[in-house]
């Protein structure tokens, strides 16, 4: 069935409106339809960046399940983790200055996290790590790429694929799950998935 994937779009539904995850999946060879969830995606105060990343990933999946029983469903969730603080899409300039400085000459870890779900249940969830090591920043690159716009939609306020891409060092992991999609892990759970729905 994963053949049918590529085949036909109307296997698959990708539960997020990230262009990231988008260009990975078509990359890939996979053909989807884009249904974003509308989820709300508030962090409970005692949630772990794993645990959050998992439930969030988990609610786009069912929100668009629900509506649309028939078809598997791709969720995912991406947070990025230093000394305990999940540092998630900046709020605002002063916040992606704030979490740039404190990612400067560090190593942090990266979570994605992916849902499959079909008929309103997850068939498939996990939690995907990356660990990412910035150099030291100095203030006036961290302005000229705030000015850019680019870390305003992206967790920890940058993104690899972009002018981010010169702030890091190392990467020990994969560089898609820091881009917002591990696309083996999810490559592999998604022809479980359809294997075991064929079966049933």
């Amino acid at each position: 069935m994963i053949e049918k994937f590529v085949a036909d779009e109307s296997e698959l539904i990708l539960a997020s409106g990230s262009p990231r995850r988008r260009e990975l999946l078509a990359a890939a060879g996979l053909k989807f339809t884009i249904v974003e969830s509308g989820v709300d995606e508030t962090r409970g105060a005692s949630e772990t960046a794993e645990n959050y990343a998992l439930r969030v990933a988990g609610d786009k999946a069912l929100a668009v399940s629900r509506r649309i029983p028939e078809r598997l469903v791709l969720g995912a969730d991406t947070v990025v983790e230093l000394d305990g603080e999940v540092l998630l899409k900046p709020l605002d300039a002063a916040d992606a200055r704030r979490m740039l400085n404190r990612l400067s000459g560090r190593t942090h870890t990266v979570i994605t996290a992916y849902a499959i779900a079909l008929g309103g249940r997850i068939l498939a969830s996990e939690p995907v790590i990356a660990q990412v090591r910035f150099r030291v920043l100095i203030p006036q690159e961290v302005e000229a790429y705030i000015n850019t716009g680019e870390p305003f939609d992206k967790a920890g306020a940058y993104g690899i694929q972009g002018d981010g891409a010169k702030f890091i060092v190392d990467v020990v992991g994969e560089r898609d799950t820091v881009m917002g999609l591990p696309v083996r892990p999810v490559l592999e759970a998604l022809r479980r998935c359809a294997r075991d729905a064929v079966r049933e």
